[in-house]
């Protein structure tokens, strides 16, 4: 269904572009293949790496599966079961139809940018988003053993930014109509790109980094929640335009509380 509300004359672009892990998903692909693998301190093993600056934030499976011993039995096989076993936000699949149909005119190309291995995330997303606008970690696997033998891309930290470029450039997209939805630090330098040249992000968490930069916040297990903050800031529609179209597609909002949040610390100081 394709509402015509707001329809403008010529047709806009846009480009969407989403992380997965925690943002389109409820849980971190990582812990998912951990748990298959029966590695039980996978987040000492993060923690450890943080802490120790050694890979971009949100890189860390990519290394573990490269150098770390426990992670060395890791074939393709287990990266496509761990993408089935890992649990969606509801109502994924709607916002990637709705977002391919176009909104009041306006169209918009659908991408995924994830620092987790592709064949989880094109595994999980299957039928959903198309594994050519699924952009992950790229492995290559040793042909004889299956191994990874070695790690060519990681969209992580500065390399979202690079992925997303590309894409404006394939797509002859201009920067302010670039549209980006993260959860946490690793978004943080997507994020500060797309504002710095007048695009949109929007946050899906209460991370308080990613909130201080995001130009919304939504929080909600829904996935097509982050529809409102497009719909309201960059197509200008009203709330009533907006539940009119939640419900045209069966979905009725019950509760939208929009509540500024200010962060706020106070100390006794010297005077």
């Amino acid at each position: 269904m394709n509402l015509t509300t707001n329809k403008p004359d010529t047709t806009t672009e846009y480009l969407v572009a989403s992380d997965f892990d925690q943002t389109l998903s409820f849980n971190d692909s990582g812990y998912v293949l951990a748990e298959m693998l029966g590695i039980s301190d996978y987040k000492e093993k993060v923690t450890g790496l943080a802490c120790a600056t050694l890979v971009h934030q949100g890189a860390e499976l990519a290394y573990l599966l490269r150098h770390d011993p426990a992670f060395r039995s890791v074939r393709r096989e287990h990266l496509i079961e761990a993408g089935k076993r890992v649990r969606l936000k509801d109502d994924v699949k709607l916002l990637a139809e709705i977002l391919n149909e176009g909104l009041a005119g306006n169209r918009f190309h659908f991408f995924v940018i994830s620092a987790g291995p592709r064949e989880v995330v094109c595994s999980a997303l299957e039928g959903i988003v198309p594994p050519e606008n699924v952009f992950g970690t790229q492995l290559e696997f040793d042909p004889e053993t299956g191994e990874i033998g070695s790690v060519l891309r990681v969209p992580a930290g500065y390399g979202k930014v690079a992925v997303l470029q590309e894409l404006e450039l394939k797509l002859q997209m201009s920067p302010d109509r670039v549209i980006y939805v993260g959860d946490g630090s690793s978004d943080l330098y997507v994020m500060h790109d797309v504002n710095s040249r007048d695009g949109h992000t929007i946050a899906v968490s209460e991370t308080k980094s990613i909130g201080r930069i995001a130009n919304r916040t939504v929080l909600c297990d829904n996935a097509v929640s982050v529809l409102i903050p497009i719909l309201e800031d960059v197509l200008k529609w009203d709330s009533h335009q907006i539940r009119e179209l939640f419900t045209s597609y069966g979905l009725a909002i019950q509760d939208w509380d929009k509540i500024r949040t200010d962060w706020i610390t106070f100390h006794n100081g010297c005077f």
